[in-house]
């Protein structure tokens, strides 16, 4: 990391994966604005946790939103130079009920949103000569899952529109990657019922779900790595 502590804008923080990564990237010596759109209190308490940290509030599905969270993270702590797309909606549905709400709004977020957070960050990057962009996906992506077309389509096109950014932006110093996990320990599965669970884990060469921890390392390390950039890191246990 440079000797300046660095800012790293983390969308979605106040969830189980932009947690961990908050606490990761803090601990490697960043300086974290913990974006959050629900889930303030528990966003509030993590930037508590964490050195010199912020807890701002993100909609990612408002550019405007997206616009007012920048510029106060760059007032308040300096200019945004590492961005993780953390933020996530799930609405999974059979498509053929699967309503035009469910697909916008599942798309907007995992989707439309890192790209306005994208546009927003990539200036101040680019003027540092330095940035970093870590959008987290899914194995969904590369499999495809029953009852969640909205979902696969999202992070799959977040891998697509990723590996252009990379493109177009390595020449000043910025990479983007996707660290793809697979099922996540989380609340956001508490619902899927034990047999999901073990047949999901069954399909893992490690026989086990993934750890929000696992996860965040990964983000780490593309941050840390320059010559890494316009890849999925898989973090899914060796699913298939």
């Amino acid at each position: 990391m440079a000797d300046e502590p660095r800012v790293a804008l983390v969308t979605g923080a106040s969830g189980t994966i932009g947690a961990a990564v908050a606490r990761e990237l803090a601990a490697a010596g960043l300086r974290i604005a913990a974006g959050f759109h629900r889930g303030g209190e528990a966003a509030r308490n993590l930037a508590a946790e964490l050195p010199d940290a912020l807890a701002v509030p993100l909609d990612v599905t408002d550019p405007a939103a997206v616009r007012a969270a920048f510029g106060k993270v760059a007032a308040t702590m300096g200019p945004v130079t590492v961005l993780v797309n953390a933020a996530g909606l799930l609405r999974d549905r059979p498509l053929l009920r699967m309503s035009d709400d469910d697909w916008a709004a599942v798309l907007t977020t995992n989707l439309t949103g890192p790209f306005w957070c994208v546009r927003q960050a990539l200036p101040s990057m680019i003027a540092a000569g330095y940035g970093r962009i870590v959008s987290v996906g899914s194995a969904a992506a590369a499999f495809g899952t029953p009852g969640q077309a909205n979902y696969c389509a999202a992070k799959a096109g977040l891998l697509a529109f990723t590996r252009s950014v990379a493109r177009e932006s390595g020449r000043y110093g910025v990479t983007a990657n996707v660290v793809a996990p697979g099922l996540v320990e989380s609340p956001l599965i508490a619902d899927i019922g034990e047999a999901a669970r073990t047949g999901f884990a069954r399909r893992t060469a490690t026989g086990s779900l993934v750890d929000a921890r696992d996860v965040a390392r990964a983000v780490r390390f593309c941050i840390e790595t320059p010559a890494l950039t316009g890849q999925s890191v898989d973090v899914d246990g060796g699913f298939g």
